[in-house]
């Protein structure tokens, strides 16, 4: 055979795979880099999933329910406590991960001769769910303090006609929460034109948003082309379960189950998830621990003459660094990973226990203590 090989797509040739550095425990206990949650499922919550999926076991030789019906009515209902009202299982829809979801909705509704949005900095992944489904991509810029200039990003929607708007909020990496005003006025931006473009609010972190904070929820009823994504991950210590969803106008769940896979939610998967959502008052019962560790991080960081920006998620954006990268170095050599992520001279830290915090909060010290010692 002539040529290279593999026969790579071409925008794809040297492209490294997405991913945060992974470090052993050993070589780095204290890992804070990928916002996951510290505290993990409660034994009685782990011994029901555990139950649940020995059902599940012995019917493995069969397909699983390929609508995850009873799934998304428990997903409606969860999110009808959550800051919705009036979500039916019809406007659910769950797939492997909201890393899925998203990719599902620029296969729906991207692709060549297409557009999908955002505003930088913001997840680090968007523009790549748009390179794999040959979707064009165009990014807007946050203000200083990383909000959205209304005028600008409202400009900038009927400038592109984007058929896809991702809106992360709280975003990642900056932690920063999208107003409902905001969402209001690009999903009338992007209704005004044809064939209209749908605006993706991606709530991955809405649990832990701060006490006053809306969800994009709410407006749901208001807006037929808006789609509020959550995931399980998080909040509910289900990182390790993948599991993903949407609420949005049942004709957008229909136009997705187009494109979704042949049965791409596992009959393990659906066990895990509704096992999940009944012990969802104990996996939750942590967020207001992190929220309090979250804002006592941003007042330390603060007190130590640092720039931080306002979060509602479970992570802290923090900088700015002459040099970045040997302060995550620092902090690495002291057995504490955190993410080298965002605007350059930033760095990103997930929440974790107390002890974590104090050991991060420590490192730091004593890495800025010895890069001012060198200078």
């Amino acid at each position: 055979m002539t040529g290279t090989f593999p026969p790579l797509r071409e925008e794809l040739q040297g492209i490294e795979p997405y991913g945060a550095p992974q470090l052993t425990r050993e070589q780095a206990p204290v890992q804070l880099n990928v916002n996951e949650n510290p505290y993990g499922p409660s034994p009685e919550a782990a011994a029901d999933i555990a139950r649940s999926v020995g059902e599940a076991a012995v019917s493995l030789n069969r397909y699983p329910d390929r609508e995850h019906v009873e799934l998304r009515a428990g997903l409606a209902a969860y999110l009808n406590g959550s800051g919705g009202s009036g979500i039916t299982p019809e406007m659910v829809w769950a797939a492997n991960g909201s890393n899925e979801v998203m990719l599902q909705m620029l296969q729906a509704f991207g692709g060549p001769g297409r557009v999908a949005l955002s505003f930088a900095p913001t997840y680090s992944m968007y523009p790549e769910y748009a390179r794999d489904t040959l979707t064009a991509w165009v990014a807007g810029h946050r203000a200083e303090d990383f909000s959205l200039d209304l005028d600008a990003a409202r400009a900038l929607v009927l400038e592109e006609r984007p058929s896809v708007v991702l809106l992360p909020s709280p975003n990642n990496p900056t932690g920063t929460a999208l107003p409902p005003e905001a969402v209001t006025m690009l999903c009338e931006a992007a209704a005004s034109y044809e064939p209209g473009g749908i605006v993706v609010v991606d709530e991955a972190y809405g649990e832990f948003r701060r006490s006053g904070t809306p969800s994009a929820l709410e407006l749901l009823p208001r807006h037929r082309n808006l789609v509020v994504t959550r995931t399980m991950s998080k909040a509910f210590a289900l990182a390790g379960a993948r599991v993903g969803y949407l609420a949005a106008d049942p004709a957008i769940c229909d136009a997705i189950r187009v494109v979704r896979l042949p049965y791409h939610l596992s009959a393990v998967t659906q066990a895990t998830a509704l096992a999940a959502l009944r012990h969802a008052p104990e996996l939750l019962g942590r967020v207001d621990d992190l929220r309090a560790e979250r804002d006592a991080t941003v007042a330390w960081l603060r007190e130590q003459d640092l720039e931080v920006a306002d979060s509602d998620a479970n992570f802290v954006l923090f900088g700015r660094f002459a040099d970045r990268h040997a302060v995550w170095q620092g902090l690495v050599d002291r057995g504490v990973l955190i993410r080298e992520t965002g605007p350059d001279g930033w760095l990103r830290v997930s929440v974790g226990t107390p002890d974590e915090m104090t050991a991060f909060r420590q490192s730091l010290l004593d890495t800025i203590g010895e890069t001012e010692a060198r200078a």
